[in-house]
């Protein structure tokens, strides 16, 4: 073991948790390849993962810098626009029409939030952590909350750029659907926000690498990356979360809200590809076109990794663990596994429609574990109501 190692264990646990922390974000920026990837990341990760500005207790302020594009002859200018604004419209839904009568019990083993084994807790036990089983009942209980608490964080970023997106847009048919996916989102954070201080009566901070991610989108002046990052990066991943939330629980009003909300962000994405796919391969230089892909790569990474719940980890562990036996208990759970690798099934079809996932990069996604989603169907090709038949008709996670 290394001199430095031995030296770390002495110290105390508080000490070694801090040093782990700020060694896993340092780890974050060396490991971007692309030093223009890094300039547009660093403010936001020193904000995001040094001084932890989304966990502090007040709200963040983050200038944001882009120019509103207005456009008075109010072309129709995009047919494909036009028909998801369309079918926007149509799929309006009013939150009150959930089943919010129904009684959620977090700990009734009849209707689980996450089915039996979704966390492992065997690997606790071999590292000297023993849970009751109303204990195990309660630590799902949190694990569903964090997950909730996530993708709350996340929607609220979500409306912020869908509102810079729909005046930064160059279609006029595209600020027409950019309009209603600002509803969208407001009825999102509605719902997620309702369903955790109504039902499960807990809330978690944002994660530290989701609030880079949202802190550099909202900062970035250019408006095709407001369109990568959140159109195809953040709701791509979150349509992949959401669909394996919803494969997971047997809770009927959590299934409910997902099974709307997967409609909407089905339309959500699909207004991504269709706004990048010609711009990324016509109007971007090569340059241009393969810092994008870049980009992308690295928020894809980064994104994967906030699944790491050190969130939950300080509320539980913290003193009966080590970060890094965290991370593996977090690793060996078939549930978070299943996270961390299936929400990149929406994505990874996407970045290839739009010309992000050339054979320059593809190596890098290999590497990762990514590849094996490469021939999927893009948005564009697949909407909410096919996927969620897709969800439906295979088999049950909890039956797994």
């Amino acid at each position: 073991m290394p001199l430095s190692e031995r030296l770390i264990r002495r110290l105390p646990a508080p000490v070694r948790s801090q040093l782990d922390d700020w060694r896993q974000a340092v780890d974050v920026f060396v490991q971007v390849r692309d030093p223009k990837v890094l300039r547009s990341l660093a403010p936001s990760g020193v904000r995001g993962l040094l001084l932890r500005r989304g966990k502090q207790g007040q709200p963040t302020r983050v200038r944001a810098a882009h120019h509103a594009h207005f456009d008075w002859a109010y072309p129709h200018d995009h047919p494909e626009m036009a028909e998801l604004y369309r079918r926007a419209k149509l799929g309006q839904w009013d939150s009150d029409d959930l089943p919010w009568h129904l009684d959620v019990d977090p700990l009734n083993p009849e209707s689980p939030l996450l089915y039996d084994g979704f966390f492992n807790v065997d690997i606790l036990k071999d590292m000297g952590v023993h849970l009751t089983e109303d204990e195990g009942r309660r630590l799902t209980h949190a694990v569903a909350a964090w997950m909730l608490s996530q993708f709350l964080h996340g929607e609220q970023g979500a409306l912020f750029a869908a509102a810079q997106v729909t005046e930064a847009v160059q279609f006029f048919d595209g600020k027409l659907y950019g309009a209603t996916q600002v509803v969208d989102e407001a009825r999102h954070v509605e719902v997620f926000l309702r369903y955790l201080e109504s039902k499960l009566n807990k809330l978690y901070q944002i994660n530290d690498n989701l609030f880079v991610i949202i802190d550099a989108l909202m900062a970035d002046a250019r408006w095709d990356m407001k369109f990568l990052g959140m159109q195809i990066m953040v709701e791509g991943l979150a349509l992949g979360a959401f669909g394996t939330m919803y494969q997971s629980t047997s809770e009927p009003l959590l299934r409910a809200l997902l099974a709307n909300v997967i409609q909407d962000e089905a339309r959500h994405v699909h207004y991504g590809v269709v706004a990048l796919r010609d711009h990324v391969r016509t109007a971007l230089s090569e340059a241009e076109r393969r810092e994008r892909e870049d980009w992308a790569f690295e928020v894809a990474l980064l994104m994967r990794n906030r699944f790491m719940v050190y969130e939950l980890y300080e509320e539980w562990f913290e003193g009966l663990l080590t970060r890094d036996q965290w991370r593996q208990v977090v690793l060996a759970s078939p549930g978070m596994e299943q996270f961390r690798t299936v929400m990149f099934n929406r994505l990874v079809p996407n970045l290839r429609a739009i010309g992000l996932m050339s054979e320059r990069i593809q190596p890098a996604y290999a590497e990762a574990g990514l590849m094996r989603y490469f021939d999927g169907a893009a948005a564009d090709a697949l909407n909410g109501e096919q996927m969620l038949a897709e969800l439906d008709a295979a088999p049950a996670a909890a039956a797994k």
